[in-house]
């Protein structure tokens, strides 16, 4: 039986990111050939934008999923599809879904009429208020739905479920990746993506609400009149995460901004369909830790050291040994394969093939640095607050110094020095951290 599920957790996230990496192409195929390259700029402005949510989240996701985890490691789910075990722990669990609902509500209404005036400044600032303002205002919409949503599947793939939630992200993806094709085609620009993320993001709360109502109404009805200070326990923790997350937030997401506003939205628009590309493989390498969180996070709940070793180590090596596949796969095409059919056009869009090596080379690296803090994090601490600052105090001033110096080409040299220091730092955090927390003897 476990076997099966794990096999079944790995199957359909691997066929959900395999979507995304094929359908990820072919919108980066419409997008050079259906927009102009002033509109390519404002599509991935929109975007980053948009991403100003991760400040609204800065790790609470992560934390919902570790937190049913550790409560679900007590439980087990019966054959009708409800939950069983001690009574203790499925009234913890209601009651922890009562807070997360809350707090994200409370997310909601606080942070997206932020985003949102954030993106109108923009497009007033470049004189384009009356052409984005409407599409602009359909997209964050639905990127506050989808914001909700993702908390209620964090919580739920906690449980254990993460291929049930992995075919409800699948079918959003193709709602989304059949809509913005055909709305290019047929003229739609800018509302192609407007579109594709209300109608994907409805379609997950829909699904999510039919496919789990009666579990979720079982945990809410047994939890009804009982209470855990959640907050004393979550928040402590959350505050790291909320400070290391909103530095590293400007680590990751300054690049099309910061270019946008030195360079323009044509070079903008090469950046962040460049880091589309990149991060799509990371996508993909990333399936074999994810589909174990919560296992890693039961480990750890009941001190099974052991098994949480041996896991983690199997997996970490099949994510890197993916992603440098990947990148091999990647540089074998570029190289021979780049003059064919109407692949120089596209290939214009993108940076230059030394940047987006470059590029490889900073998220190879982060990919170790994100396992890592994937199995410390399990622990219930958070030990890398002060590491993602001093990434923020080297990396964003390095950026913005060459931004306003130097090529646009060179954006992302701060970001790929970081490492220098950054991979010694959380390779002593965790073997140190580990030592600790096991009582591993020296």
């Amino acid at each position: 039986m476990f076997k099966k599920q794990v096999y079944n957790d790995l199957f359909y996230t691997l066929i959900s990111r395999l979507w995304r990496l094929i359908s990820g192409p072919i919108l980066l195929l419409f997008i050079p050939l259906f927009l102009d390259p002033e509109q390519q700029g404002y599509w991935y402005l929109f975007a980053s934008i948009a991403s100003l949510s991760l400040l609204a989240d800065l790790g609470f996701g992560m934390l919902v999923l570790k937190f049913s985890a550790h409560e679900y490691a007590f439980l087990h789910f019966t054959d009708g599809g409800l939950l069983a075990g001690d009574e203790l722990y499925l009234k913890r669990l209601g009651s922890l879904f009562r807070f997360i609902i809350r707090r994200v509500i409370l997310l909601c209404v606080i942070a997206f009429p932020i985003i949102y005036f954030v993106g109108i400044a923009f497009f007033v600032r470049d004189g384009v208020l009356n052409v984005y303002w409407i599409p602009w205002s359909l997209y964050s919409f639905g990127a506050m739905i989808n914001f909700f949503s993702n908390f209620v599947l964090f919580f739920i793939e906690g449980l254990n479920k993460i291929a049930s939630i992995q075919k409800i992200r699948l079918v959003a993806l193709i709602v989304y990746t059949g809509i913005v094709p055909v709305s290019l085609f047929a003229g739609g620009n800018i509302y192609a993506l407007a579109f594709g993320m209300l109608a994907s993001a409805c379609f997950i709360l829909i699904l999510t609400i039919c496919k789990f109502k009666t579990v979720l109404k079982q945990i809410l009805d047994i939890s009804f009149s009982f209470f855990y200070d959640w907050k004393k326990e979550i928040n402590p923790l959350l505050k790291r995460y909320m400070i290391g997350g909103a530095f590293g937030w400007f680590v990751f997401q300054i690049y099309v901004p910061v270019t946008h506003y030195f360079h323009g939205p044509v070079y903008s628009g090469k950046v962040g369909i460049t880091l589309a590309l990149v991060m799509s493989l990371l996508d993909i390498s990333s399936i074999w830790i994810y589909t174990v969180i919560p296992k890693i996070n039961m480990f750890v709940s009941k001190k099974m050291w052991g098994n949480l070793d041996s896991l983690f180590s199997q997996r970490m090596k099949l994510s890197l040994g993916t992603y440098i596949l990947g990148v091999g796969v990647a540089g074998i095409f570029l190289l021979y394969f780049n003059e064919l059919w109407i692949f120089p056009q596209i290939l214009a869009r993108f940076l230059p093939f030394r940047v987006m090596f470059i590029l490889f080379a900073c998220y190879l690296f982060q990919l170790i640095i994100s396992n890592l803090a994937i199995y410390l994090r399990s622990h219930k601490q958070e030990p890398l607050m002060w590491q993602a600052i001093l990434a923020f105090c080297w990396i964003v001033p390095t950026t913005m110094f060459v931004a306003m110096n130097f090529s646009p080409e060179w954006i992302f040299s701060g970001f790929l020095s970081s490492y220098v220091f950054l991979i010694p730092i959380n390779l002593f955090i965790f073997f140190k951290c580990r030592r600790e927390w096991h009582n591993i003897q020296s």
